[in-house]
Parts: structure tokens; sequence; C-alpha cells
């Protein structure tokens, strides 16, 4: 009896993005390489290469694997639009903030730059669930009805993106919480 290749693959699979994951915490992203990953998820580098164009590629797929397998991303709803905001914005200062995280971050914005595809891998498959679900809490008001919701998330993440990315100032509770006050007074009635 012969092992079902549609298991091998995905066992396969998996043993990548976990190993790719694992060495990602242990190594960093710029010391990360596909001959580890190969090593430890145990194939060989050209079955990862028939699989992804290159560890920018790999990282992606396991961190999107790691968030889809949590429940789907709704965001809390208190009734305080202003209130719900800033658990949001803190909740991303807090990931910024994270060593590890914000290193894999700005490596993976890095391979955006010269790699429009995964460009446009992370925007719809990593940035666009958790943007839409700021624009749906936002859809539940209140806001004025004039207001564009693309242009309110970005009004509310631009700034916290553009701090930790230039490194212009610390990324603070109090910096998000600012960041919210300015855009509640610019979106709602």
């Amino acid at each position: 009896m012969t092992a079902d290749p549609a298991r091998r693959s995905e066992r396969s699979r998996r043993a990548i993005l976990d190993a790719a994951l694992e060495l990602l915490a242990e190594t960093g992203y710029s010391d990360l390489t596909i001959e580890a990953i190969a090593s430890r998820a145990g194939v060989g580098k050209q079955t990862i290469y028939r699989w992804w164009r290159g560890k920018g590629a790999i990282i992606l797929d396991a961190l999107i694997d790691a968030t889809s397998s949590a429940e789907a991303l709704v965001l809390p709803d208190t009734g305080d639009l202003e209130a719900d905001l800033r658990t949001v914005m803190r909740a991303t200062v807090a990931e910024f903030a994270d060593p590890k995280l914000s290193a894999t971050t700005r490596a993976l914005t890095i391979e955006t730059l010269n790699d429009e595809k995964l460009a446009e891998q992370v925007r719809d498959q990593l940035l666009r669930p958790q943007l839409d679900a700021v624009k749906k809490r936002l859809q539940a008001g209140p806001i004025r009805a004039d207001v564009d919701l693309d242009q309110a998330v970005e009004l509310l993440f631009g700034p916290l993106y553009h701090r930790w990315l230039l490194r212009t100032g610390p990324l603070t509770d109090e910096y998000a919480d600012g960041v919210v006050q300015l855009a509640i007074a610019a979106i709602t009635p």
C-alpha cells in the first residue's frame, strides 16, 4: 500500500510552514534560509521552490495559515466607537512593539518593495481581512454618511505605520489614543 500523495504533500507543506516559523523565532528573518527550513522540515529545497518563490512567500503563507486558523476577525462593538477603535489601535501598537513580530513585518515590508506579487499577497491575504474588519466596525457607526471607509481606515492606521516604519517617534498607547481622537473628530457627525 502506498501513501496518498496529497496527504504526503500536505504533511510536507505543514512541516515547511512550521519549520519556517520556528526558525524565524530562533534566528530572525535576515538569518533565515531556505536550506535551514528544508533541513528542519525534512524535505528537499526543490520541494520548497516548487511551492514558493522564496522565504518571504513562505513566511507570508505561514502567517496567513496561523491567522486563518483562528476565528474570523471581529472587532469589539461596545456601542462606543472611540473606545472600540482605541482597543484596536492599542493592539496594533502592541504588535509593532513586539520585537520579533516587528522584525518579521519589517522584513516582509522590504521584500514587498521589490516583489509586486508578494506585495499583492500581503495586502490581499494578510492585511485586507484586518482592514475590512475595521471598515465593518466603522459601518456600525456612528460616522458621517459622506465618509469614505477606505480613507477612514487609512486615517487610523497610516500614522501608526508611518511612525513605525520611519521610527519618527515612540509608538505608545497615548499616541494611538491621540490618532483615534483625531480620526473620531474627522469622521463622526
